[in-house]
């Protein structure tokens, strides 16, 4: 009797062959790859840029970012998370909290990224909302440090918060994109929002966020993205 195939599986092995690769590469995780693939999209960088990094660790994202913009460029990366990365000279992580960032001291920065993830909890509405709240403290941050012209790229799970995220996004750019790497994993709910050109003046206004949502017992549990949070 032939076994029978399950559906899927050809592509879960493209998934761990980034895993391979990214070994070998040196890089400490897959996650580079979503990046490049973003970078190549929309030439996020450039030589010589200052680039921040939210939500760094392990540090393949602030190690991509490093080569791209040259020893002329410098990458500043943040997590609450010890990294693991091999970081090249222009480039540094700390073991910070976004929410603590000191942002009238911090500069100006030319590219503003992030991988910034809740832990999943299994409730599927609440876990797509805390990633809409960090995808929109990454903004804001962006609102504060980025050059007028900057560029700006976030993940967040695809919700119902997700078209006030990708609204907030064409009011402070002059072209925004919607990217999902091929190296994300089939299950994940996780996009990339990208905003290019930021403009002069940002809104006024911060979009009200909407009502966190209750978190019912029982409720459906969503795959978590990439098996938890992988970033950076």
């Amino acid at each position: 009797m032939s076994r029978r195939r399950r559906s899927g599986g050809g592509h879960r092995r493209l998934q761990d062959t980034y895993g391979r690769r990214a070994k070998a590469d040196g890089f400490p995780a897959r996650s580079v790859y979503k990046l490049e693939e973003i970078d190549l999209k929309v030439r996020l960088f450039r030589r010589g840029q200052r680039v921040l990094d939210l939500g760094a660790a392990p540090g393949s994202w602030t190690m991509y970012a490093a080569t791209r913009v040259g020893l002329e460029g410098r990458v500043y990366g943040v997590d609450i998370q010890e990294h693991r990365a091999a970081l090249p000279p222009n480039a540094r992580i700390e073991v910070l909290d976004v929410h603590d960032l000191q942002l009238d001291t911090l500069g100006a920065f030319d590219v503003v990224i992030s991988d910034m993830a809740p832990n999943t909890t299994g409730v599927r509405d609440a876990d797509m909302y805390r990633s809409y709240e960090l995808f929109m403290t990454a903004l804001q941050v962006a609102d504060r440090v980025l050059v007028e012209g900057g560029r700006f790229t976030g993940k967040i799970f695809q919700g119902k918060e997700f078209p006030d995220a990708q609204k907030a996004v064409r009011e402070r750019y002059g072209e925004t994109r919607v990217v999902r790497p091929k190296a994300t994993r089939d299950e994940s709910y996780e996009v990339f929002l990208v905003g290019l050109n930021k403009l002069p003046v940002a809104p006024s206004a911060v979009p009200e966020e909407p009502p966190a949502p209750e978190e019912p017992a029982g409720s459906e549990e969503p795959p978590a993205s990439e098996g938890g949070p992988e970033r950076g």
